[in-house]
């Protein structure tokens, strides 16, 4: 079979086509044909060794498509059903092993595409406005990136809830995007400061929490933005990770709360996977949570996925088919 491999850790031209052995399925584990694979900054972090594999590796930890194999035993999966996962890496390819635990059903009225689309970014949307921090009727949130292919979702799923929600942007046409998301409003933190924004919008109260996916670049401003006892829910660092943090600042600054949750650890039982994807499959296929694609690239270009991805280039959610 057809996949892109990693060798040595680096920038998207470490991402290489090679014919490898399509693999078996063991113990437990079925044998996935994907129609497509979800491009995600975790891939980014696996590449570069931030979040270090083993090396050779198949980059990708998200995909959807159909069953081709299943081991001997697994009576939840058949032969044929199309079927979505997330956090098993391998997806870059036209085949991959996936315990069967992990892969959640595809409704009829959805597409692989849009499966694969949606279930990453969409759970992580769904724990960060579900659990990390429930947000609640009433309450302002901050969302970094919020026309990015999480940004997008989280807006959408913070206003179902019945948030305000404020939204930092690079462009007008991303700040369009955002807003008809459901951004009450849209920060071009190119042109202006979103924190000095922030606090006029609020009044000088600041808002109840931050979801913020950029990290380094935002931090400190994302932390004078909230209220006293506000929360940061730092979920990604695309502009690289934080400095070292001394605690009690956040006593100085109000009494603050941080975080760095992983989805790996709100889908960590099949019964909280399942809950999570049911919702959000029932909320795409309603039309209660829209999705956008930006971009879809054939598998061998994986590393112009890449360059895209890391330069901003994006709204919306990018995908590969093999």
């Amino acid at each position: 079979m057809k996949a892109i491999r990693v060798h040595a850790y680096g920038g998207p031209e470490v991402l290489s086509r090679e014919d490898i052995p399509t693999p078996a399925p063991g113990d437990g584990e079925v044998l996935v044909r994907i129609e497509a694979a979800g491009v995600n900054f975790i891939d980014v972090y696996h590449r570069t060794g931030l979040y270090p594999l083993s090396l050779p590796f198949t980059p990708g930890v998200e995909a959807a498509g159909v069953v081709e194999t299943v081991a001997s035993g697994l009576a939840q999966v058949r032969e044929g059903d199309r079927v979505a996962y997330v956090m098993q890496p391998g997806a870059y390819a036209e085949h991959a092993v996936v315990p069967a635990w992990k892969l959640v059903p595809i409704p009829d009225s959805l597409d692989t595409r849009s499966a694969a689309a949606a279930l990453l970014q969409g759970l992580t949307a769904h724990y960060l406005t579900h659990s990390t921090y429930s947000l609640r009727q009433g309450e302002t949130a901050l969302v970094h990136a919020a026309a990015g292919g999480v940004g997008l979702l989280l807006v959408q799923l913070a206003k179902r809830l019945g948030a305000t929600v404020i939204g930092t942007v690079s462009t007008e046409e991303k700040a369009r995007l955002a807003q008809e998301a459901g951004a009450d409003h849209a920060i071009l933190y190119t042109e202006t400061d979103f924190e000095g924004e922030v606090k006029r919008i609020t009044g000088g109260r600041g808002v109840d929490v931050v979801y913020d996916s950029v990290g380094a670049a935002s931090f400190e401003r994302s932390l004078n933005c909230l209220r006293p006892r506000g929360a940061l829910v730092l979920f990604g660092q695309s502009s690289g990770p934080v400095p070292p943090l001394e605690l009690g600042r956040l006593a100085s600054k109000g009494s603050l709360f941080i975080t760095r949750p992983a989805l790996a650890h709100y889908v960590a039982d099949r019964a909280e996977l399942l809950q999570r994807a049911e919702d959000l499959f029932d909320w795409i296929v309603s039309g209660e949570l829209g999705l956008r694609i930006h971009k879809t690239y054939p598998l061998e270009a994986a590393a112009e996925a890449h360059r895209d991805l890391e330069g901003r280039k994006t709204a919306g959610k990018l995908l590969l088919v093999p």
